[in-house]
């Protein structure tokens, strides 16, 4: 199946590029605070320079004039913060009743696991588990799982809203309602290891029609190796373990360790964001993971050019 080139890219990781619902309030009571904090930094600066002019130091002038006890001064500089935190609190717990989910009966339209250092992402009532490249279908209203299998970490896409802890043996939940097709970059924001800087989010919004037919597509097995080459890349990933870590739909490769790569081909990154998926980079990173990505849970199998250049070729086939 042809992917579709997609015209919007989010330019930016920032929450004023606010793509959802969720993230406009988030947004709203961004700015809200920017614009009171602003407001009393200008006035600081403002009373700060009338004081320092009016009550500067003369030498024909005395002291001058004390001010002491002033009840309606105190009462003013006491009011005025507090009314501002009452406002604040009340906007926030507001902010947050809208933005943070109440699950209820609603099954999850997404399981996403969090691994050092990547994404899993299972379609419940599906066949399809994919890896870092996340589909959503846009216009939708979609309730998001978020598990970890192993350490903590944080799921945030800014334009997508809120942020959550993905934390082992806890499940908790985003709502996120994408108002129009596109791609939105995010990353884990939790320090969660050595690769955590390249644990990158990336996902691919899709009008419902598209995104059904994504999901079909991804439902299917494994394409078979389709020349000589890719053949042999097969039976040396049966043949070298790898299918003890990693599943390919249609094979006997069933492994859960590692990423589903069932259709790996049809990603358009690799390593959470981290390479291009293309064969040179997949070349490169099955002759020396550590050297790639070091700390990475992938092995190194001491393989013959040769054998790395069938693999490359047989992975990148996956579609």
């Amino acid at each position: 199946m042809t992917e579709k080139l997609f015209l919007f890219v989010s330019g930016s990781q920032s929450i004023f590029d606010s793509a959802t619902p969720q993230a406009e309030r988030i947004k709203g009571i961004t700015n809200g605070f920017i614009v009171a904090a602003s407001v009393m930094l200008l006035l600081v600066i403002a009373l700060t320079i009338y004081i320092s002019v009016k009550y500067r130091a003369k030498k024909s002038s005395a002291e001058p004039k004390q001010t002491n006890g002033s009840g309606k001064l105190e009462a003013l500089m006491v009011s005025v913060p507090l009314a501002l935190v009452i406002f604040f609190f009340f906007w926030s717990v507001n902010t947050m009743n809208a933005v943070l989910p109440e699950v209820g009966n609603n099954m999850p339209g997404i399981v996403i696991t969090a691994h050092q250092w990547w994404w899993q992402a299972s379609y419940p009532g599906t066949k399809v588990t994919t890896a870092n490249e996340i589909h959503l279908p846009a216009g939708k209203k979609i309730l998001m799982q978020l598990n970890s299998a192993d350490v903590i970490h944080d799921w945030w896409v800014p334009s997508l809203g809120g942020k959550m802890d993905m934390i082992p043996g806890r499940v908790n939940y985003l709502w996120v309602t994408i108002s129009k097709p596109g791609i939105y970059e995010g990353s884990c924001s939790e320090f969660c290891g050595l690769q955590h800087a390249w644990m990158r989010i990336r996902v691919v919004a899709q009008s419902p029609e598209d995104y059904d037919k994504w999901l079909m597509a991804r439902a299917a097995n494994a394409v078979p190796p389709a020349d000589t080459q890719a053949i042999a890349g097969a039976a040396i990933f049966m043949k070298a373990t790898c299918g003890d870590c990693h599943t390919v739909r249609g094979t006997t490769a069933n492994g859960t360790e590692g990423p589903d790569l069932t259709h790996f081909g049809s990603r358009q990154t690799m390593l959470a964001g981290m390479l291009d998926n293309n064969a040179e980079n997949v070349n490169k990173w099955l002759s020396d993971p550590q050297k790639v990505k070091p700390g990475a849970h992938m092995p190194r199998f001491i393989f013959s050019k040769e054998s790395v250049g069938a693999l490359a070729v047989y992975v990148e086939q996956l579609k």
